[in-house]
């Protein structure tokens, strides 16, 4: 296995790496969603008096819909399907009867999910910790390109996505999260890291195929001079037969880590 994988399976195992972790990913439990009262009062009404249109069309006003239905979004897309399937709304309907009205309620005031939360949290980190507050960055094509010393490239995701294809041989079409031009302290040469960041929070399908997209960003090719990086945290890290500990052990050509790790990483590159 590639040595930073093996640094950042040991923390993972043998470490403090949850509460090192949520300095990258402060998640928080969010407030419930609020629903303007009149709008929850026509629900009601409609839940007990059986409207089922009516009360389907007020339900999908909400942020939130009170069950998981794949042809929900459909009604939200096109709203005169609400009249045109009357089974589709009533077999919706019995559904929502089957619960108490508190519970219907309470379903629609919800939380967001915390893993709805994640995405920007590696990028913030990035900008804002005192983690990289000696290396200079900028958004800025021209004063990466030109720098003469280490650098953090903080745009956006366009911007990020756009260096990389213009200046960094990126082909594939997706966006990436990570993008430092590195340059030796002794004889200035440089060359870029770029990096994709997934926090996997659980083994199964979707985490599976968000492990599977960080790993073909990484190989997806490059000009010379690039190194690609996979930045992973979470489950993955467990040594167990999971598919995600075998998939990320199968790969030992891969440049694989912790965020925790990152700065080292740099550092390291710095002097070679």
């Amino acid at each position: 296995m590639n040595d930073w994988l093996v640094n950042s399976i040991i923390y993972a195992m043998d470490k403090n790496y949850l509460d090192m972790l949520y300095s990258i990913y402060p998640l928080i439990n969010n407030e419930e969603r609020i629903i303007h009262e009149n709008l929850k009062q026509n629900i009601i009404k409609n839940f007990n008096d059986k409207n089922n249109q009516q009360l389907i069309q007020n339900l999908l006003k909400l942020e939130l819909f009170p069950i998981k239905d794949s042809y929900v979004a459909f009604l939200r897309k096109y709203k005169k399907a609400i009249k045109q399937n009357p089974k589709t709304i009533d077999r919706l309907c019995s559904i929502i009867y089957n619960m108490p009205l508190d519970t219907l309620i309470a379903k629609c005031q919800e939380p967001k999910e915390t893993n709805r939360q994640i995405g920007p949290m590696f990028k913030n980190w990035v900008k804002n910790s005192n983690t990289f507050i000696n290396i200079k960055k900028s958004n800025m094509d021209i004063d990466i390109l030109h720098s003469d010393s280490t650098i953090l490239h903080i745009g956006n995701d366009n911007d990020l996505y756009n260096f990389a294809k213009n200046h960094l041989g990126y082909t594939r079409d997706k966006g990436i999260d990570f993008i430092v031009k590195v340059v030796n302290k002794n004889t200035k040469n440089h060359k870029y890291i770029v990096g994709e960041a997934k926090f996997l929070t659980d083994f199964g399908g979707h985490q599976n195929a968000q492990l599977e997209d960080a790993l073909a960003t990484a190989k997806s090719g490059f000009n010379d001079g690039v190194i690609p990086i996979v930045i992973l945290d979470g489950v993955c890290y467990i040594k167990n037969n999971s598919k995600m500990y075998k998939r990320i052990t199968s790969e030992p050509d891969l440049n694989i880590m912790s965020a925790l790790f990152l700065y080292s990483f740099i550092l390291y590159q710095e002097g070679l």
